[in-house]
């Protein structure tokens, strides 16, 4: 099993959501802890996208320190607005 690990901005990301979807968030999480690799992110190969209904989660995988990074969660369009700051 992979490690976790947070962007500093995750908090800020995670915090704005419900009890209810952070909960499935969290859920999310631990799944992609055992089989981190999915989808990648537009184009980005080191970033993966995981949807949870119209939320994103966006993270890294660093396969020789088995650590996941997360990075973001949010709605979709606030995903696009992410990923065109970020990049």
């Amino acid at each position: 099993m992979y490690r976790i690990e947070f962007d500093r901005k995750w908090i800020t990301f995670f915090q704005k959501l419900d009890f209810s979807t952070q909960e499935r968030i969290v859920k999310k999480i631990k799944n992609i802890l055992h089989q981190p690799k999915k989808r990648h992110l537009k184009g980005r190969a080191s970033f993966y996208v995981a949807e949870v209904g119209q939320y994103r989660i966006i993270y890294r995988v660093f396969d020789k320190d088995y650590i996941v990074r997360f990075y973001f969660c949010g709605r979709h369009k606030d995903y696009e607005r992410w990923f065109l700051h970020f990049f």
